[in-house]
């Protein structure tokens, strides 16, 4: 964990206003990295699912010229999947600050059930 809050400037922070707008304009590519259990219960609408437990970024579907930019529960796992992703040369370096908590406190719709 100091390693990726040491490497904090190497991924771009987005408002959930911002990733709201990008994937409904089809700019932006959602990846969600938490786990199938969470996301069971609650997810982003549009999201792909991309577990951080068996994260691999080339995984991740052509973006198809979209920006990729990853989520989580809070945004910490977003960044490591960002930092991870950089690592394996890809160019995903964004990611959605405040998670879930954050979308939903910005009173972004998500999906049940």
């Amino acid at each position: 964990m100091a390693d990726e809050m040491a490497r904090a400037n190497e991924v771009t922070n987005l408002t959930p206003a911002e990733v709201a707008a990008g994937v409904e304009a089809g700019r932006i590519l959602l990846v969600d990295v938490r786990e199938p259990n969470e996301t069971a219960v609650e997810r982003y609408p549009e999201a792909v699912i991309v577990p951080l437990s068996t994260f691999d970024p080339a995984t991740i579907p052509d973006p198809q010229g979209r920006q990729v930019v990853f989520a989580c529960r809070s945004g910490r796992r977003s960044m490591t999947a960002s930092l991870a992703a950089q690592d394996a040369g890809y160019p995903y370096k964004a990611h959605l600050a405040g998670g879930i908590l954050g979308w939903k406190a910005a009173g972004m719709p998500t999906r049940t059930g």
